[in-house]
């Protein structure tokens, strides 16, 4: 089973706080946009992960693919599998590429194995790995809040706008990008589907996912 994770950016970002967990309180609204990995993954006699393109991690045990492989495994006694990533989406950029492969890994690993577990379920099980991963379960414009892993879907379509993405080559893990706030946003996204969409309310069609 071949699927293609995509990446996301954020139209606008506020961090509002820092939480209890030691986790931050966000906003921002995530949009899917078509700059994509690709991964594999089939039913085999042994476990094996292969990752070719970007390098984001040495140890296979680490990268969020096996981690949402492992967790399913856990809760199902999941056969051994062969998975392959492709990775074209940059690490440390804000694009979400690696919580983007654990979502559609999760999506994967329950079709391949006829799970039939419900997008709230897949999400719950996102939010274990990732922050970001449950966006990318439903993979549609939301406003996001807590720290990101609420979402409310919004009705924003930029297509027929160009978007350019410059990688600077600079990877910054979000930890250190968070740890090194200095002070908080007190200002918060007023009623954010609304304005987006008045902004762009000459755009009509399917969003850019």
């Amino acid at each position: 089973m071949i699927t293609f994770p995509n990446a996301k950016i954020n139209l606008g970002l506020y961090v509002t706080g820092k939480r209890d967990d030691g986790f931050h309180n966000i906003e921002s609204i995530f949009y899917p946009v078509p700059f994509r990995d690709a991964f594999e993954v089939i039913e085999s006699d042994h476990f094996s992960f292969e990752c070719e393109g970007m390098q984001v991690t040495n140890n296979p045990e680490d990268n969020l693919c096996v981690k949402a492989y492992r967790l399913l495994q856990t809760i199902f006694d999941l056969p051994p599998v062969n998975m392959f990533l492709l990775k074209n989406i940059p690490a440390g950029a804000g694009l979400g590429g690696g919580s983007s492969d654990a979502a559609f890994a999760l999506k994967a690993l329950n079709d391949l194995f006829k799970l039939n577990l419900s997008v709230g379920i897949l999400t719950n099980y996102a939010s274990i790995l990732g922050s970001d991963c449950p966006f990318f379960i439903t993979n549609y414009p939301s406003y996001v809040f807590g720290r990101g892993e609420l979402m409310e879907a919004v009705d924003i379509d930029l297509t027929g706008i160009y978007l350019v993405i410059v990688c600077p080559g600079i990877h910054i893990p979000t930890v250190d990008a968070y740890q090194n706030i200095k002070s908080f946003s007190t200002l918060r996204i007023p009623m954010p589907h609304q304005v987006l969409r008045d902004k762009y309310s000459g755009n009509q069609g399917h969003n850019a996912s």
